[in-house]
């Protein structure tokens, strides 16, 4: 009966939020809510909900904070050559902004963040996807199945879990994955192309003049000497375009190359004369994070801290920048906590056990000698439906037991379980894929009906990789 209820409230919660008739935060609150009456455990709410806020709270602290530091390093102006590297790359055409996007979000998922990653993508391309009127949910689909696959790093959670529930090195399940791993990052990159492509198709050429004229809040600027903007119908082209869907026909001057920045150069908030201490602060901060010298929260407060006094410090300075960012913390936070009453009611009711009990016993003995590739297709929906923690220290343990009884070795079975993670990282009880589409302005039902399918695409090119190369 729960196993049937598990699956069931997942199912409304998806529905409703893909189909838009509830909000993810009224849906993530009031479906295990009914749900939890409904399996006659409605006077243990209260007890559920305040155990799994208990759990997400230091999530949510890190997030609040986190967004703070972040936020602060894009307003004095730390990534905004990295905007201009990425600006060089990518010009104004699109295929190009969309494999940069995927190539931005696997440099930065490098610190085993997904939320730090996620800010520092967004932050960087959401200028040229909204000036050049590109699909956000493009943005969000490439950067956070590029996360995903790079979120199997020994740092980033899921290997050390893994390794943990198993009792295994961590370096062996990563390093011999590290060839399917890679074959799962050429088609994240291979996906990019694809999908840049297609949007260069539905665009048509652009011009930069074309995307000047809408959206006054962020400016792109041309720099360099002699720079003239061309202008034309779009489709018509002004002769540069390829094949009438290539990138934006830009007129140079002085012969010199022309850049764009992404982000206003003359913005007030701008702290040139600091860029070094914030610099070193951020490389540091990300140093400490990895080498878990300090908790996350207690890392990313200090840091949100010692950012705003340094760059701003006049009081009315610095309640300006968190009042600027007020409106990403609220939301991502709050959606946390709304995450924590639907992990708490799925975790608390015994509904995740069971359906993980249910998945188990409905393997074939026929298939005990192929348990770690078993293991990694299960990876896919069992880390969507449920944390890594749920997965790893819940279900695995079972998964790795059932393949050792047919000479299946751990290391197998842990490698394989890391497969999924390109599809978890878009989960909705994945905290940090909320500041992804939060900042970028997506529905998390658009973005959940554009990713899932590529992102269940990704994973099992790891795994058949993984399989072909004889890892797993």
């Amino acid at each position: 009966m729960l196993t049937v209820l598990g699956f069931a409230m997942i199912a409304t919660f998806l529905v409703l939020i893909m189909t838009k008739k509830m909000s993810p935060i009224a849906s993530l609150v009031l479906i295990p809510a009914l749900f939890c009456v409904a399996v006659g455990q409605g006077a243990k709410l209260g007890d559920y909900v305040i155990e799994g806020v208990g759990t997400l709270a230091p999530t949510a602290a890190m997030l609040m904070f986190a967004i703070v530091y972040f936020g602060v390093m894009i307003d004095v102006g730390l990534f905004d050559p990295i905007v201009r590297a990425i600006l060089r790359f990518c010009k104004a055409d699109p295929m190009r902004i969309v494999v940069g996007t995927a190539l931005l979000a696997a440099i930065v998922s490098l610190d085993g963040d997904g939320s730090t990653t996620f800010m520092i993508t967004v932050s960087a391309m959401y200028p040229l996807y909204k000036r050049l009127k590109m699909s956000l949910v493009v943005m969000t689909c490439v950067a956070a199945t590029a996360n995903g696959v790079m979120n199997t790093l020994p740092w980033g959670g899921p290997t050390a879990r893994a390794a943990t529930a198993l009792k295994v090195d961590a370096a062996d399940i990563f390093v011999p994955m590290i060839p399917a791993l890679a074959v799962g990052l050429l088609a994240v990159i291979l996906l990019a192309f694809v999908l840049g492509r297609r949007e260069r198709k539905r665009l048509g050429t652009l011009t930069l003049d074309e995307a000047l004229v809408t959206e006054p809040e962020t400016v792109l600027v041309g720099a360099g000497g002699g720079d003239r903007l061309t202008k034309a119908p779009r489709g018509t082209g002004t002769g540069t375009g390829t094949g009438g869907a290539g990138g934006a026909d830009i007129a140079e001057g002085d012969d010199e190359e022309q850049e764009f920045k992404g982000l206003d150069p003359d913005r007030p908030t701008l702290r040139p004369k600091l860029y070094w201490f914030n610099a070193g602060l951020t490389v540091a901060l990300l140093a400490a994070m990895i080498l878990e010298l300090m908790p996350i929260p207690v890392l990313f407060l200090i840091g949100a801290a010692l950012a705003l006094t340094v760059n701003f410090p006049r009081m009315p300075d610095q309640r300006a920048r968190i009042a600027a960012h007020a409106d990403n913390v609220l939301n991502v936070s709050g959606m946390v906590f709304a995450a924590a009453v639907f992990t708490g009611v799925l975790t608390g009711t015994g509904m995740v056990e069971h359906m993980a009990d249910w998945l188990v016993g409905a393997i074939p003995d026929a298939m005990g000698p192929h348990m770690a590739v078993v293991t990694g297709v299960l990876s896919l929906p069992l880390t969507y439906f449920m944390s890594n923690d749920g997965f790893y220290f819940g279900v695995l343990p079972v998964l790795a037991e059932a393949g050792a009884a047919h000479g299946v070795s751990h290391l197998e079975i842990a490698r394989a379980s890391i497969a999924g993670q390109p599809l978890h990282m878009s989960s909705p009880l994945v905290p940090a894929v909320y500041v992804l589409v939060g900042m970028a302005k997506v529905e998390f039902g658009d973005h959940t009906r554009f990713t899932v399918k590529w992102a269940v695409l990704t994973s099992l090119v790891v795994l058949c990789a993984g399989v072909l190369f004889g890892i797993i």
